[in-house]
């Protein structure tokens, strides 16, 4: 690794830099603020060693700003004059790790092979997360349907805020993808992104898995936990299918919206967390505020920002959706697959998904697998698309075997599809707004 010496004493550098390169390390050398972060700027540094006190300045504020400028350095600290506060308030600040002087190679090296270690784990990390984006296709955000443009836009606004945001939608719509890209966006997209599945676990265990728990706190308690409220420290913290939160757990986590403050289970003392929230259901909360299954309190703190992606059979963009996972699949198993028949084409659109992306996603993996090639034809895709009562060949011509609800349903479909805005499509419908919110709740539109 390359390692920078921050320290005003020419025997700690001269000592420090003999021990470092007898590691096998490459050594730079700062006196001051000033000269270590033109070094670092110069040449990136793995570890710096940063003396507490440089003549008149402060170690702590260098900290700061090498952080700042090189966010993945690892920042020892090494003072003289040791005690508790100041090791806290440096870890508080990002540091790697706090030696006092005098210590030992021995003590040196102890330190660098963790930083080794944590950076070994991040290059893994890095290589895993690769592999996942090469086998699993990614949701493409980049829609040209106005509703999910509409969310699109919203969410770059408020991604880059601390605001809780609530993401509602159906199963399979992208809630998770959503929830991830808003982490990305934002400022805190170099911090972990932890979820916590709420419907999984009881409420005990929900509880645990969330803020953590010390040993002996329950049976099966062997050892502490942090819990994923820790995890998530200077990152952001997804709640998904918040609706299914057990009503103990209702009032824990309101107090820590509110103040970011929590106990682990089986421990008095408080803790702090700097975490971003946010949230997804799809459940319709309000009902269940009325019914008293969900705080009324807890969901405005969570619904500082709703964004609400829309069904599939909503979207204008199937066909793009489809196309670009067809893409995928054929780079994967290594077909050559141009694209979907008209039949194929018609079917996709027709079809009601009540499983949303997911459903689509393993539809074409399917298609992808047993079509002939090189077009997918409506044999290829799953017996339930294929014959779906809503697929047709095309819409007879007026007069035809066709009902005025049918006739109705895909006339609002196609507006919906082609206008910019909700308030644009029932103009161009010529009913009030209201109206059409009505019929596209009748018909799942």
């Amino acid at each position: 690794m390359r390692i920078l010496i921050v320290d005003d004493e020419p025997n700690i550098r001269r000592t420090l830099r003999v021990a470092l390169e007898a590691m096998g390390h490459t050594v730079g050398e700062a006196t001051s603020i000033a000269e270590a972060l033109q070094d670092v700027e110069r040449r990136p540094s793995d570890v710096a060693l940063v003396d507490l006190r440089l003549g008149q300045e402060s170690g702590l504020n260098l900290l700061e700003a090498l952080l700042a400028q090189s966010p993945r350095l690892a920042v020892v600290i090494i003072t003289a004059h040791a005690s508790v506060d100041t090791a806290v308030e440096a870890m508080r600040l990002g540091a790697f790790d706090y030696l006092p002087k005098p210590f030992t190679p021995a003590q040196v090296r102890g330190v660098l092979e963790r930083v080794e270690r944590v950076r070994g784990l991040r290059a893994r990390i890095a290589e895993l997360e690769d592999q996942v984006r090469i086998e699993v296709p990614e949701v493409d955000l980049n829609s040209n349907d106005p509703e999910v443009r509409r969310v699109l836009d919203l969410a770059k606004r408020v991604a880059p805020t601390a605001a809780a945001v609530l993401i509602r939608g159906e199963n399979g719509t992208g809630k998770g993808v959503l929830a991830r890209t808003l982490h990305e966006w934002g400022t805190r997209s170099s911090g972990p992104f932890i979820t916590v599945s709420c419907p999984s676990l009881s409420a005990e265990l929900l509880e645990s898995d969330l803020f953590g728990h010390v040993r002996g706190a329950f049976t099966g308690a062997v050892r502490d936990a942090s819990g994923k409220v820790a995890a998530a420290e200077g990152g952001t913290l997804f709640l998904d299918e918040i609706g299914d939160l057990p009503p103990l757990l209702q009032p824990k986590l309101l107090r820590f919206l509110q103040e970011r403050r929590y106990e682990r289970v089986g421990e008095t003392k408080t803790r702090q967390a700097d975490v971003r929230l946010i949230a997804a259901t799809n459940r319709d909360l309000e009902q269940a505020v009325a019914s008293g299954a969900f705080r009324e309190d807890l969901f405005y703190r969570l619904n500082v920002v709703e964004l609400t992606l829309p069904p599939l059979r909503r979207r204008s963009d199937i066909s793009d959706l489809a196309e670009h996972l067809l893409r995928f699949f054929s780079r994967q198993t290594g077909r050559r697959l141009t694209g979907f028949t008209s039949e194929a084409k018609n079917a996709l659109r027709r079809h009601p998904w009540p499983g949303n992306l997911r459903e689509l996603r393993n539809s074409v993996e399917r298609a992808a697998i047993l079509a002939e090639g090189p077009d997918v034809g409506l044999a290829d895709l799953p017996e339930r698309i294929a014959t779906s009562p809503g697929v047709r060949a095309g819409l007879p011509e007026i007069g035809g075997a066709i009902t005025l609800e049918e006739l109705e349903i895909e006339h609002i479909r196609q507006v919906l599809a082609h206008s910019s805005s909700l308030d644009a499509a029932a103009k161009t419908l010529g009913i009030d707004p209201s109206t059409l919110y009505r019929k596209r709740k009748q018909f799942g539109l």
